[in-house]
């Protein structure tokens, strides 16, 4: 048991990420709090998909002008692309969460989740 997660740390570092990233939305009352909980589940996410891409000994997937004898093993470029890509959707996606959570507080005064929910009812 020890030598599969000495080996396989990665995925333990993953899974703890993604369960704190949950806690933190499910647990948290503050918005900026769920927020940051997202950005760290997002961060497991692509963690996740960097390591699970990773090939030992493998190298770049860069075409030399001279052939190459035998095989060589080469990284799949797409779990990068997909990540890169994801890391732009997340920037997007907390600056919109932030924008909006700035004009929560401007209009409410409040960012505890329980006490919008209130003030939402008696509207």
């Amino acid at each position: 048991m020890i030598d599969l997660l000495t080996s396989h740390y990665t995925y333990v570092l993953v899974f703890v990420l993604l369960g704190l990233g949950i806690y933190m939305v499910i647990a948290s009352e503050n918005l900026v709090k769920k927020l940051i909980g997202v950005n760290l589940f997002q961060t497991a996410i692509f963690l996740f998909f960097i390591s699970m891409a990773y090939i030992e000994g493998g190298s770049a997937p860069i075409v030399p002008h001279e052939g190459v004898p035998g095989e060589v093993m080469v990284a799949s470029p797409l779990p990068q692309v997909i990540v890169l890509t994801a890391i732009v959707v997340g920037i997007a996606l907390t600056a919109v969460g932030l924008a909006l959570i700035i004009r929560i507080y401007a209009e409410y005064g409040t960012l505890r989740e329980d006490t919008l929910r209130e003030v939402r009812a008696d509207e």
